[in-house]
């Protein structure tokens, strides 16, 4: 059940906070500062690339590398291809994974290693292996970490992760899907691949992601109440829901991918996601069935207090703009308020593609938080 009393309570919120989430959401836009002057620091600026690499290959633990190779993707495009090289093992734990390069990967390729843990030995295997075909390598985890000094025997460029004092005493380790993660994470690529002409990335399109952070920061903190909050709100309208992600436009995919990884780690919420239009044919058959709003009134008799209310769809739609005068979004909607199925929109405010994809992110992660907090996970 959701405590929403707590939502608008700044100091129960801060105290049911033992991950430091709500800390990382407000600092995003800080960590992505000081992610920049770390890649600054360590030669990315000064490369003078060859030009592009036939493919990049990218390897790390968690739905965080998952989704830095899926915003990568999506913002280089048809430019070159981005593949996440899924990792093998017994177990989820550091000494278990292992990782393996594509017969393919040669001399022309670009493998890149992100990490907020960096003492994966597979991943020290990894690019060494890397080495021996001739790969470039480049790797962002914590400094000091055995994953540094691989990267440097592979004669490759490491940047070191944008941690924050308070992570380093986290017990257990911050999530992968925690907000200051991805930032850190992604934000030396971003500046790496915009180095090599692949995306357009630069230092004060950077800065403008991390001024839209600040932004969101402000709208979405925990002092603003939830009636003007759009993160609290949707994290309040999320309650005993099944939240039905459909995004709209190329980089709203990624974003609504994302949200899905964070529900599931941070607030334990399971949630579908797909793509418009496909996802009205996908979906149409769930919101017609059990989990329908209308389909099962509430029950008169149901103990309110024992019994908890029965799960039903809620529909996300993300945009991101400018959609090109094509949209599926009247559709969605009208499938929706067919079956009884209300319905969230969050929509960028207009910018450029990678900052309204960063304020998407960034909106959804503190709706994520707020779950999280609010629901006791």
């Amino acid at each position: 059940m959701l405590d929403e009393s707590l939502l608008d309570t700044p100091e129960a919120l801060a105290e049911a906070d033992h991950r430091a989430l709500l800390r990382g959401a407000a600092e995003a836009g800080a960590r992505v500062r000081t992610a920049v002057r770390h890649a600054t620091e360590a030669g990315v600026q000064r490369l003078e690339p060859d030009g592009r690499p036939r493919a990049i290959l990218l390897a790390g633990p968690g739905a965080a590398a998952t989704c830095v190779a899926d915003l990568l993707g999506t913002l280089a495009g048809a430019a070159c291809p981005v593949t996440r090289l899924a990792p093998a093992g017994v177990a989820p734990a550091a000494g278990a994974l292992r990782w393996e390069l594509p017969g393919w990967a040669g001399s022309v390729d670009l493998l890149l290693i992100t990490t907020p843990d960096g003492t994966e030995p597979g991943l020290s295997l990894l690019a060494e292996q890397a080495y021996r075909r001739g790969c470039t390598v480049v790797a962002v985890a914590p400094a000091g970490s055995p994953l540094a000094e691989a990267a440097d025997a592979a004669h490759g460029l490491f940047v070191p992760m944008a941690t924050a004092p308070y992570e380093q005493d986290e017990q257990p380790p911050v999530a992968a899907s925690a907000p200051g993660v991805l930032w850190a994470l992604l934000t030396p690529l971003l500046a790496l691949l915009d180095r090599i002409a692949l995306i357009s990335a630069s230092p004060e399109e950077l800065e403008k992601v991390a001024d839209r952070l600040d932004h969101v920061a402000e709208r979405c903190g925990p002092a603003v109440a939830t009636y003007s909050n759009p993160a609290k709100t949707l994290a309040a309208e999320l309650a005993d829901s099944l939240p039905v992600i459909w995004t709209e436009g190329t980089s709203a995919g990624p974003a609504g991918r994302r949200f899905a990884a964070a529900l599931a780690e941070l607030a334990g919420r399971p949630s579908l996601v797909a793509e418009l239009p496909e996802a009205l044919a996908a979906h149409s058959a769930l919101l017609a069935g059990p989990l329908a709003a209308g389909a099962d009134p509430d029950d008169f008799f149901r103990d309110r207090v024992e019994e908890a209310p029965a799960l039903h769809a809620r529909v996300v739609l993300l945009r991101d703009r400018p959609i090109g005068g094509l949209t599926a979004a009247p559709a969605a909607r009208e499938l929706a308020l067919s079956h009884d199925t209300p319905m969230s929109e969050l929509e960028p405010e207009a910018g450029d593609e990678l900052v309204a994809l960063s304020e998407l992110i960034a909106m959804t992660d503190f709706a994520a938080v707020y779950l999280a907090l609010a629901s006791g996970a």
